[in-house]
């Protein structure tokens, strides 16, 4: 069972996750944080060090929420393409929930906030989506291996394509409100998979995604 500090430390990271989702890192004081949570700021400062402690511990939460939401169950899944297409619906899963609770996906408002802005809090999100890309190029060269996908699929091209159509979902969704962002989604990660397996030794056929 955790202790009484553990208890408030995390309370702490979760609202801080909430208030960057809404507001970014820039939006992020220890003054309002601890007026949120009803605590004196050297209450909170017993937690953390400083703003840039409390702001690396946001990141690294709202990592380990992505892993544990969208990329752990699609390792269960087999090799190849049905892996490919859990990590899809795993994503569109964790993102419609993530803007119902949150407000926005942390790692897509860092990447536009923190681009002109080195230090080791931009390093740090730059890292988190380097391994997102580099899961989803592992697992289209796995899914070539099985010959789901064409053996001569560029995957880190593959990744480009994918992430590329998920970022733009984001913006269709949250900045436009569009009506139908979740239908373009669908129909171009579905596309894609279409094309890539176009002609594979072994394409496996796979589920609508929902």
């Amino acid at each position: 069972m955790s202790s009484k500090g553990e208890q408030t430390r995390n309370a702490i990271v979760s609202q801080a996750v909430e208030t960057v989702a809404r507001e970014g890192f820039a939006g992020l004081s220890i003054g309002g944080l601890a007026k949120d949570l009803g605590l004196s700021k050297s209450g909170l400062f017993a937690h953390f060090r400083n703003k840039d402690h409390l702001q690396h511990q946001v990141l690294e939460a709202a990592k380990a929420r992505f892993v544990q939401v969208v990329v752990l169950p699609a390792i269960d899944e087999p090799r190849g393409a049905p892996r490919i297409h859990a990590l899809f619906a795993n994503w569109l899963h964790y993102a419609a929930e993530d803007e119902v609770i949150r407000g926005g996906c942390i790692f897509v408002g860092a990447a536009a906030e923190l681009d002109d802005q080195p230090g080791p809090l931009r390093d740090a999100a730059v890292e988190a989506q380097r391994d997102w890309i580099a899961t989803l190029a592992k697992a289209a060269s796995l899914a070539v291996e099985e010959g789901h996908l064409n053996a001569d699929l560029d995957c880190e091209q593959f990744a480009f394509a994918a992430y590329s159509i998920l970022l733009g979902r984001h913006l269709y969704s949250r900045f436009l409100d569009h009506p139908r962002a979740r239908e373009f989604t669908v129909t171009s990660l579905q596309n894609l998979l279409r094309r890539a397996s176009a002609g594979a030794p072994d394409p496996q056929p796979l589920p609508e995604l929902a």
